[in-house]
């Protein structure tokens, strides 16, 4: 595998698989956004470097694209939303690109004989596998500034609410099915909601106040955005900017997953300024 870069004179650059993806998928376009389980098999060579990798709970895999079209400089994220303005590939996680290397952030389920088993791995099958590191802590922004790409689908949205719930909290719980709801009330009133002048206030059980937090991205301090009181009594979150204030009441806490998919916002909260 040889690429080419332009740095005053052609350079060549060779890359070699170390192993390749397994998985379900076998178009582009038919890969969830969320990724799924898939097996990355390590060839027989490398095996070696796979030494206390169970170690981590979190691999980065970094792969090559070798489907996708190379001659792409803008796009739109069509795939989360067709309404959305054009972006350069470079602000973007897009596939298409001018060197398609993949980065992918994925959990070890499992280390067998001849790779690894993982989950949250968006590529097609038979994907060259370029390299594997640990995530460390380190790699942790807490909140970093991004692009706000919403999701024009609610179900999307949904997903990937949830899915980023589940990484901060670690446990699916009713509570964290409440607060995803709650959070996907609150990005449609108050909009994005991990913007700097967006305050946040939880009363309500720890688990609410993880979640809701790491939804939001909110910290104590520079700049103050986030306050939690717990209680028992009520489960509650406030959103303020200078534009507006929302409170979201729940109705009712024993959520399960069919009453996190079902239940209208109305069944579920009450809404007041």
């Amino acid at each position: 595998m040889v690429g080419e870069l332009n740095m005053g004179k052609v350079e060549q650059v060779c890359l070699t698989p170390i192993g390749k993806v397994h998985a379900d998928f076998h178009e582009t376009n038919k890969v969830p956004i969320t990724g799924g389980q898939a097996f990355v098999e390590i060839f027989p060579e490398y095996l070696p470097a796979l030494q206390r990798i169970e170690e981590n709970s979190h691999l980065w895999l970094l792969m090559w694209f070798h489907e996708a079209d190379r001659d792409l400089l803008r796009t739109v994220p069509g795939r989360v939303n067709k309404n959305l303005p054009e972006y350069g590939v470079f602000a973007l996680r897009a596939y298409k690109r001018p060197n398609p290397i993949g980065l992918t952030l994925v959990s070890l389920k499992e280390v067998v004989e001849n790779g690894l088993i993982v989950e949250g791995l968006d590529a097609i099958d038979g994907t060259p596998v370029l390299d594997i590191k640990p995530y460390y802590e380190q790699d942790i922004v807490f909140s970093p500034r991004t692009s706000y790409i919403r999701a024009a689908d609610y179900e999307m949205r949904r997903t990937l609410f949830f899915n980023e719930a589940l990484a901060h909290h670690q446990e699916i719980c009713p509570f964290l099915y409440l607060a995803v709801r709650m959070a996907l009330v609150a990005d449609e009133l108050m909009g994005q909601i991990t913007k700097e002048d967006l305050n946040v206030t939880v009363r309500g059980s720890r688990c609410l106040g993880d979640t809701l937090q790491g939804l939001t991205h909110a910290r104590l301090a520079n700049p103050p955005r986030f306050t939690f009181i717990e209680s028992n009594e009520v489960q509650q979150s406030t959103w303020k900017n200078r534009e507006r204030s929302l409170t979201i009441s729940a109705r009712r806490y024993d959520l399960d997953e069919h009453a996190f998919l079902h239940l209208t916002d109305d069944q579920l909260f009450e809404l007041g300024e």
